[in-house]
């Protein structure tokens, strides 16, 4: 990216900013407008392109996947206060993922907000906290091209977060100061005495394991992580509820997925004298059931989040990005002759029947997976079977998930995975349920022509509430019922063509269908699936 050079005919905030969008790529915005925003989005320029949601939380998540499927910046501008309120679920979301999101938010008028107007955001740097890495509304006018330079600086600067500027509607016409664009600041790398101590525990152990989180595939090191697994022999574990596909899940020392609950974890992990954790907490646990009587091995954590390693509760911190800290271990590790630890043991391929299982649909889903289809996943009620019936091969931004269990990413993130590359199909895995918190966001996939294919897997309850629910010794639960929602009349009512599928042979030849090479643009397919539920952990 090249520096700015502010032309000298731009003279107003909005001039400035809009220069200043170009200069740092952000020249796609996802939003929701209001008329607190007219003044934004006033004359909006031919070289822009503008993504409407139809509610903020929506346009949020699909900004948030947009971003991550591209490993880039997003913009997003938002409605003030009420709108910026809608959003807060998913903007916790994408401070959960990491995400590096602008969000903007329209505020009513400087002269009058004293008075506490109509649409005016009392506090508004506060109402997004913490969620956000810098929360900030401008003294003056001329001081909104400088926060946005400083808002893309620390969204930029790992660790990766949204932050958020409240913006006056009557600063865009003010007179601006110009201010350059600044290149992203690059990812750090962990002290050479760390690494080292690192690389020399890997060659002294005799049963290693390897703990992948998100930020291997997200700082694009898949390909070497795999290198060290295999000159170095570790099992490889999927983090508890990681977000990201950061080990193919068909490799040979590929080993499972970590169960977010502290005693079956610590179990699990007790069997190998060294665990290394790549990029994730150590660890993000769901439901509790007591403290392990087993202690875990050694064990180190790599992060570039200072935040991270320090609420660890055991284990040698690492800081430093996970593009320099695996390539810096991997240069160090020798080729270790030892015993390959033993693979991950799928169960039998699951039976057609009717209703479908949920194991049978992701069976066959991933059997007609183009090689090159990214995955988007939100069926919390069916996560066990996905892990056992849908192995992510993908090494390059093939897999998303959200990593706040916040519902409605799944779908709204599915648009902008879409519209990130337009070449390739992405596939959204979703629950009934989950598919209810963003179900406009099919509006936008079909206005944007983005290939998604939607696959609603309808069982009829908010199964994953039942199922824990019962587990934890409740009895009687309301609300977790659902049933009656016609998803394909909904989709064909947002203009997206749609099929209801309940048998094996639908199945089959409507993912036949969705994968010919000629298909363009979303569909929607309605699966009936079995309401019985497997426990989850």
């Amino acid at each position: 990216m090249r520096e700015a050079s502010v032309r000298s005919e731009d003279s107003t905030v909005r001039d400035i900013t809009r220069t200043l969008m170009r200069e740092l790529g952000l020249t796609t915005v996802f939003g929701n407008p209001g008329t607190t925003e007219v003044p934004f989005l006033t004359g909006w320029p031919d070289d822009f392109r503008y993504v409407l949601g139809l509610q903020e939380s929506a346009v949020v998540a699909m900004a948030d996947g947009y971003a991550q499927a591209r490993r880039e910046p997003v913009l997003v501008n938002l409605h003030s206060a009420g709108g910026v309120g809608h959003a807060l679920g998913a903007i916790f979301t994408a401070h959960r993922n990491r995400t590096p999101m602008i969000i903007t938010a329209g505020q009513q008028t400087r002269s009058l907000m004293f008075g506490e107007p109509f649409l005016g955001a009392t506090e508004a740097p506060n109402f997004p906290q913490p969620y956000v890495k810098w929360s900030y509304e401008p003294a003056r006018a001329e001081d909104v091209p400088a926060a946005l330079v400083r808002a893309y600086q620390l969204a930029t600067t790992p660790p990766y977060g949204p932050v958020f500027l409240s913006i006056p509607a009557d600063d865009w016409d003010q007179p601006g100061v110009p201010v350059p664009a600044r290149p992203r600041t690059p990812g750090f790398a962990p002290d050479p005495a760390a690494i080292s101590e690192l690389a020399e525990a890997l060659g002294k152990c005799e049963r290693p394991a390897f703990v992948v989180g998100p930020a291997v595939d997200g700082d694009q090191v898949v390909d070497e992580m795999v290198e060290l697994a295999e000159k170095s022999k570790a099992a490889v574990l999927v983090a508890p509820m990681s977000p990201r596909c950061s080990f193919p899940e068909d490799h040979p020392q590929f080993s499972g997925f970590l169960q977010p609950e502290q005693r079956a974890l610590t179990a699990e992990l007790a069997e190998y004298d060294l665990v290394v954790v790549w990029g994730a907490p150590a660890f993000t646990y769901h439901v509790y059931r007591g403290e392990s009587e087993v202690e875990l091995p050694e064990m180190f954590l790599v992060h570039d989040d200072p935040e991270v390693l320090a609420r660890a509760r055991e284990g040698r911190g690492v800081l430093g990005t996970l593009g320099h800290a695996v390539r810096q271990v991997n240069a160090q590790v020798e080729d270790v002759q030892r015993s390959a630890p033993k693979s991950y043991s799928r169960p039998e391929k699951p039976s057609a029947g009717t209703p479908m299982s949920a194991a049978y649909v992701f069976d066959a889903i991933a059997e007609a997976l183009p090689a090159d289809a990214a995955v988007v996943e939100e069926t919390p009620s069916h996560r066990n079977d996905l892990h056992e019936h849908f192995p992510i091969r993908s090494t390059d931004g093939g897999f998303f998930t959200g990593f706040s269990g916040a519902l409605g990413y799944g779908i709204c993130a599915a648009v902008g995975v879409g519209m990130a590359d337009m070449s390739r199909r992405t596939v959204a895995l979703l629950g009934d349920g989950s598919s209810m918190y963003g179900i406009q966001s099919v509006w936008t996939a079909v206005q944007e022509q983005a290939p998604v294919t939607f696959v609603i897997m309808d069982n009829s309850r908010y199964a994953a509430v039942a199922v824990l629910g019962e587990a934890a010794g409740g009895s009687k639960l309301p609300g977790v019922e659902l049933g009656g929602i016609d998803f394909a009349a909904l989709a064909s009512s947002l203009g997206c063509p749609s099929k209801l599928v309940e048998t094996p042979e639908q199945l089959s030849s409507a993912l036949a269908e969705e994968f010919a090479d000629a298909k363009e643009g979303p569909t929607l397919l309605h699966v009936k699936v079995d309401p019985g539920q497997r426990y989850l952990y």
